[in-house]
C-alpha cells in the first residue's frame, strides 16, 4: 500500500507507524472536539448536541474501521512475504542475506500485530470519552 491519501505503506515499518499517528487524529483529539462541538448545560439551546454527538461517533467508528482494515491488511501482506521467504529458503538454507530479511520481516510482523492492541486501547480510550461526554445527547447504536 502506498503511504498516500491515508492508506498505510506496508513496506517500512516507520512510515507504517507515522501513518497510523496520522490516521488516529481523531481519537487524539476527541477530548478537544467533544469540548468545542458538545455545549455545556447553559448552550444546551444553541447547538443540536444529538446530531453533533452523532456525526462525531460516526466519523470515530469510520476512522477505526479505516485503520483496523489497513493494519490487518498489511499484516496479511507482511505474513504473505514471509511466506515467500521460508520457501526460498527451504530452498537455499545456506543463504545468510535471505535468512537476514526473513528475521527482518518476522520483526516487522511482530511489530504489527502488537500494533492491533495499540489499537484496541487508542479505541476504547476514545469510546469511554466520548460516551462520558454524549450519554445524555446520543446513543449509539448496539455494536453485534
Amino acid at each position: 500500500m502506498a503511504a498516500s491519501g491515508g492508506t498505510l505503506d506496508c513496506e517500512d515499518f516507520s512510515m507504517f507507524q507515522d501513518m497510523l499517528k496520522v490516521m488516529r487524529n481523531i481519537d487524539d483529539r476527541i477530548v478537544y472536539a467533544l469540548n468545542t462541538t458538545v455545549p455545556t448545560v447553559s448552550f444546551t439551546g444553541k447547538v443540536n448536541a444529538t446530531h453533533t454527538c452523532k456525526q462525531l461517533y460516526e466519523s470515530m467508528m469510520d476512522a477505526h474501521l479505516t485503520r483496523d482494515r489497513a493494519i490487518k491488511s498489511c499484516i496479511a501482506q507482511t505474513s504473505e512475504e514471509m511466506g515467500q521467504l521460508r520457501e526460498q529458503r527451504a530452498k537455499d538454507s545456506d543463504n545468510l542475506a535471505l535468512i537476514k530479511l526473513l528475521r527482518k520481516e518476522q520483526t516487522k510482523l511482530k511489530l504489527m500485530q502488537s500494533e492491533l492492541n495499540v489499537e484496541e486501547v487508542v479505541n476504547d480510550r476514545s469510546l469511554k470519552v466520548f460516551s462520558e461526554r454524549c450519554r445524555i445527547h446520543y446513543t449509539p447504536p448496539k455494536v453485534k
